[in-house]
């Protein structure tokens, strides 16, 4: 009898120990998802978007000179890269934020008000020139959407910023493949749906975003782009 009493212990308890144990990733796996974090900032998507809209499409841009064209992408990577970014860094600096990663939803509320008055200003500089296709204002306004649904959502939990930049990735895709059939749209679209699912992946991995923080945006990315689509294009 002892002997029973003996094996039910030793059994419950290395069921509670195999149920308590936590299993994370190894350090290369994180490094791999710190890194594909990095390369896929929400802040660098829409400087990948309007590279490949201005240079690898052979459509949008054609008969813009090679000059027209970088200094396209110089105005994104300006207003939509460069001034958000600085504006987080002074936050910090000032000490309205704890940590330029804006770790917690209160960190994001001001980075978001001031990332969403460049989105929309770079919308109002592309929309009224003439020389450039709908498709590059659709997108940038679909940021700022985007942006400020993430302000909204942000209300009542912790959105992934991630999510939201591939998704606009993947729904610029989608945009593409329903109004220019005059090239091969499968290697970009197999290309952002690969780099949506690594960098979801990374941002489960590496941060403590849940699932539902995850996919809902990666729909609201995907869903701003089609209505500044319907909009303006």
């Amino acid at each position: 009898m002892e002997r029973l009493d003996s094996l039910e212990n030793l059994t419950s308890t290395v069921k509670h120990n195999s149920s308590s144990e936590t299993v994370y990733p190894s350090g290369v796996i994180r490094f791999f998802g710190h890194l594909f974090s990095f390369l896929f900032h929400p802040l660098f998507i829409p400087l990948y978007a309007a590279y490949y809209l201005t240079f690898m499409h052979p459509a949008y841009f054609n008969g813009i000179t090679e000059r027209e064209k970088i200094w396209v992408i110089l105005r994104v990577a300006v207003n939509m890269v460069f001034f958000p970014a600085v504006s987080v860094f002074l936050l910090r600096g000032v000490g309205f934020i704890d940590s330029v990663f804006l770790k917690t939803q209160k960190e994001r509320i001001i980075p978001y008000i001031i990332s969403n008055i460049f989105f929309f200003w770079m919308y109002l500089v592309f929309r009224n020139q003439s020389e450039i296709p709908s498709i590059l204002s659709s997108f940038v306004f679909s940021v700022f959407l985007s942006s400020s649904a993430a302000l909204l959502a942000n209300i009542y939990f912790k959105i992934s910023m991630h999510a939201i930049g591939v998704g606009g990735l993947l729904g610029l895709m989608l945009i593409v493949l329903n109004t220019n059939n005059s090239s091969s749209i499968t290697l970009p679209m197999c290309l952002a749906l690969l780099i949506a699912g690594i960098v979801c992946t990374s941002r489960m991995i590496v941060s403590n975003h849940t699932q539902k923080d995850i996919y809902i945006g990666l729909i609201i990315g995907i869903i701003c782009q089609l209505v500044g689509a319907a909009l303006i294009i």
